[in-house]
């Protein structure tokens, strides 16, 4: 009973404390947010446009074909000014790709001479190659059309901008097949995009960073006397142990659930097969807890707790690929990462949401940060235990 009085005093005194619940409760929402729209799937790809020479497009069949690729269903145009600005645009990021039109572009058409695109990319990166695919879908259309009017001017039906006219109201008017595309990969690596990602992420870095930056929970209830008090009473030191441990379980399982909970009602994510999910959020949280103790029993003042903890827990969080996926980073990288909790969190995470996993899907993941969380926990037992028996 003794426990269960610390544990619900503790709770009482973190509740009251709004610094700590703006860091529990509303900043991993405001990132979960802040990632999820920053790294969402938006379908559209930015593509810039410009003359060769010239601020505007001359001519019809050029200005036509800008309209073929701002009406494609991936691709966004923007009209960029000049060739410098375009190149300004790739370094910056605006764009994936610059087609400049070249001012010769109606000319060659009409008299059926073959005209080549320039089309500026930053690199080999996934976005431009996908814009490319775009961009040439587009330019096959507009070809298609400006072929069919020189075919029918040539047997001396009507005029070229008349027969372009018919054309392009043709392939307006037939219907495309309709396709739909799904992409299967069972053996993905890399979390869903967008809120699926951030969310579950966040949900590891978070709840280890406020453990962390939580310890010094403990040091002030030692500086202000409180397990003193409490052992002149007949109280054991492991009752007050057991008192603290269910005090950070209760914050890091709490914390966990209210990321959970917005994530599904606010931005719709699916956290995976429930059980699964389940028993990943609670030996995470207890993690966390080992986290949390350890830090109270290691760092002397609250304010060292409250500034080394969360940057520890941040650089866990970074080595473990909370910020980005281990796939992409080296071998030598990857394997470091692996020595924190954080970076098989993700990894279960990933078994859950990218490949349908279950509970046996996760059980080795679940039981190495078991590993950790007991490790965690003895170590900081014991140095808790040592203090107030010296005490």
């Amino acid at each position: 009973m003794t426990a269960l009085a610390l544990t619900a005093a503790e709770l009482r005194r973190v509740v009251r404390d709004r610094t700590f619940l703006f860091f529990i409760v509303l900043l991993p929402v405001l990132i979960i947010l802040l990632i999820g729209v920053t790294i969402s799937g938006n379908e559209a790809i930015r593509v810039g446009v410009v003359g060769e020479r010239s601020t505007s497009l001359a001519g019809r069949l050029a200005q036509q074909l800008a309209s073929e690729l701002d009406a494609a269903p991936a691709l966004t145009v923007e009209s960029l000014t000049s060739r410098d600005a375009a190149l300004g645009a790739l370094r910056r990021g605006q764009v994936s790709a610059v087609v400049v039109v070249t001012d010769d572009l109606d000319g060659a058409l009409r008299s059926g001479r073959s005209v080549s695109l320039p089309v500026l990319i930053p690199g080999a990166a996934q976005t431009s190659q996908a814009a490319l695919a775009g961009i040439s879908a587009a330019v096959a259309q507009h070809s298609a059309a400006v072929q069919a009017a020189r075919f029918a001017t040539g047997l001396g039906q009507r005029g070229f901008e008349e027969n372009l006219t018919v054309a392009e109201r043709l392939q307006a008017a037939r219907a495309a097949a309709p396709l739909r595309l799904e992409v299967v990969d069972s053996t993905s690596n890399y979390l869903p995009m967008g809120f699926s990602y951030s969310a579950p992420t966040m949900l590891v870095l978070f709840v280890f960073v406020n453990a962390l930056a939580g310890g010094g929970a403990i040091i002030q209830t030692r500086r202000y006397g409180i397990f003193s008090r409490a052992l002149a009473a007949p109280t054991r030191p492991r009752d007050l142990v057991l008192g603290e441990a269910l005090c950070y379980l209760a914050l890091t399982v709490g914390q966990a659930i209210l990321i959970v909970g917005i994530g599904s009602v606010l931005f719709g994510v699916s956290w995976g097969n429930p059980t699964a999910a389940a028993a990943l959020v609670l030996v995470w949280a207890m993690v966390g807890t080992g986290a949390g103790m350890a830090s109270g029993t290691m760092f002397r003042t609250p304010e060292q707790a409250g500034a080394i903890g969360p940057a520890i827990g941040i650089a866990f969080g970074m080595l473990g690929g909370c910020m980005w996926p281990l796939e992409i980073v080296p071998e030598s990288v990857r394997a470091l990462g692996h020595l924190t909790p954080h970076a098989w969190a993700v990894d279960a995470w990933v078994e859950l949401l990218s490949r349908g996993g279950g509970l046996a899907d996760i059980a080795g993941y679940l039981a190495i940060l078991a590993l950790y969380a007991v490790v965690l926990l003895v170590f900081a037992s014991l140095r808790l235990r040592s203090s107030l028996v010296t005490s």
